[in-house]
């Protein structure tokens, strides 16, 4: 995992992971938001779903904390070893969006993302203990991680998938 130099690299590299991933589903068709080919393990519409899923929550957790809220990490009803079904929630969750929704809430979800971290001094955003929730796994990992392996990771990871989608469904037209 890489380590970041300072708030502003941070913000940085999930704008510019972001806007690479995103770009991908243009001019995917409407009709083939949901398509399921066997060589891809998501569709497109679950693919922008996974990352608007994980983002609010992380924004959730913060604002549950800062309200004097429980938080429950990962979601409430679920458990780190219980991954799939809170993937499902969040592929049931937008399921009725249309593409061009989608990609304009992740937009939305990427800007409200760096707004909420440039709150943040560099001391609470790098070192442990910066926020409870961020310390409610053994790993005691600073808010950057989880922000991090639940950006920047991903984004690229699905980037991959898209593209790899894009161009097995290529090749099943021709």
């Amino acid at each position: 995992m890489p380590a970041y130099a300072s708030k502003q690299a941070l913000i940085s590299e999930i704008q510019k992971t972001a806007q690479l991933f995103i770009a991908e589903f243009e001019g995917i068709p409407e009709t083939d938001k949901a398509l399921r080919l066997e060589e891809v393990d998501h569709t497109p519409q679950e693919m922008i779903a996974y990352q608007l899923g994980w983002i609010n929550l992380i924004r959730g957790w913060d604002r549950n904390e800062l309200e004097g809220k429980e938080v429950v990490t990962p979601a409430s009803g679920y458990k780190w070893n219980q991954l799939g079904g809170l993937y499902q929630s969040f592929y049931d969750q937008y399921r009725d969006q249309t593409l061009s929704q989608l990609k304009a809430l992740f937009i939305a979800a990427v800007d409200e993302l760096t707004t909420w971290l440039e709150s943040f001094s560099d001391e609470e955003l790098f070192a442990p203990g910066g926020r409870r929730w961020a310390a409610s796994t053994p790993s005691n990992w600073p808010i950057w991680k989880w922000v991090h392996i639940n950006t920047v990771a991903p984004f690229k990871s699905f980037r991959s998938k898209i593209r790899k989608w894009k161009k097995v469904g290529s090749l099943m037209e021709t």
